[in-house]
């Protein structure tokens, strides 16, 4: 994370609910050949927790039942032009969001994996309304049954969250003014009410 703490995000409810909104992370692990990353769809649990799958022939999957796995969310993240500031002698720099979870990781038995798959396409399909959902119930019988030896689920019990809001918010106003007006232009508004909101919170 950030080391500035201006950026620091310490609400944990956001954050979570910030990975579930992104629902996609980037999985670190040490395994004996050196770091390994994996690209995953997660769900977060009640309990805050990360459930996961990944194809079986992915190369991290040998390694993560009972390890100390990270996974990483990032979003909303934008190039900003030094000439975007009031101010000269400026530097380029990059706005964004992102959460960090720290946590074992355990195998997931297969009813878990298959209430994982379902608690996920649920989830997406239900971004694409009013598109009918897709379930498993449009799939030939035993299509799936024959497809699922093919993934592998898993759940971290997250032990620690850590998460960077960096949208200029240290900055003085007429720089921030200038940045506005410039991400304005370009259409990006999700990130201007994110610049703004972090303005408005940040201790004096």
């Amino acid at each position: 994370m950030h080391p500035n703490a201006a950026f620091a995000w310490t609400d944990a409810a956001a954050m979570r609910a910030f990975v579930a909104a992104r629902a996609f992370a980037h999985i670190f692990a040490q395994t004996p050949d050196g770091p390994v990353v994996a690209h995953a769809p997660v769900v977060v649990t009640p309990a805050g927790n990360l459930q996961f799958h990944l194809a079986r022939a992915n190369r991290l999957v040998p390694h993560l039942d009972g390890r100390t796995a990270l996974a990483s969310v990032t979003g909303d993240d934008v190039y900003v032009s030094p000439d975007w500031y009031a101010g000269p002698n400026q530097v380029p720099t990059w706005l964004y969001r992102a959460v960090e979870a720290e946590g074992a990781v355990r195998r997931m038995t297969r009813d878990a994996l298959v209430a994982q798959v379902d608690a996920l396409s649920a989830i997406m399909e239900a971004r694409l309304a009013p598109k009918p959902a897709w379930t498993r119930a449009k799939m030939a019988e035993g299509t799936f049954e024959a497809m699922l030896p093919g993934i592998v689920g898993f759940e971290m019990t997250v032990t620690a969250l850590r998460g960077t809001l960096k949208f200029n918010q240290h900055k003085v106003p007429e720089d921030i003014a200038g940045m506005v007006a410039a991400l304005r232009a370009q259409g990006r508004e999700d990130v201007v009410a994110l610049v703004e909101r972090c303005v408005a919170e940040r201790t004096p």
